[in-house]
């Protein structure tokens, strides 16, 4: 089982078991205990928020069997990863890039380009 399928899965649990104790309770109890949850659960949102805006650390960057770049006059072309110095945040393994052919008076790279 997926990790979303887990989480649509405890939900749905979650939810009939509110249900259920909302069906089966007073409605004063019944309103207290969704106050209660609801607080819960936007705590727990705001939470969930600011972990999925923090920037992933430890997750790698793989780029393998790649195919051929072949660079034009005046062109680039680059058979691998081309990125920015200092936008990688994570570990990258570069392997099994293609060819890069620059024979036509323009620039090739195979593996990684940083500028």
């Amino acid at each position: 089982m997926t990790a979303r399928r887990a989480v649509a899965a405890i939900t749905c649990l979650l939810l009939a078991g509110l249900g259920g104790v909302f069906a089966a309770t007073q409605w004063d109890r019944a309103s207290r205990i969704a106050t209660v949850v609801s607080a819960l659960a936007a705590v727990a949102a705001v939470g969930v928020a600011v972990w999925a805006a923090l920037p992933r650390s430890g997750a790698t960057v793989r780029v393998s069997n790649t195919g051929a770049a072949i660079a034009g006059v005046g062109g680039r072309a680059n058979s691998g990863l081309t990125g920015r110095v200092g936008e990688l945040n994570s570990p990258v393994e570069v392997e099994g890039t293609g060819r890069a052919d620059a024979s036509n008076g323009g620039e090739a790279d195979s593996g990684m380009r940083l500028t």
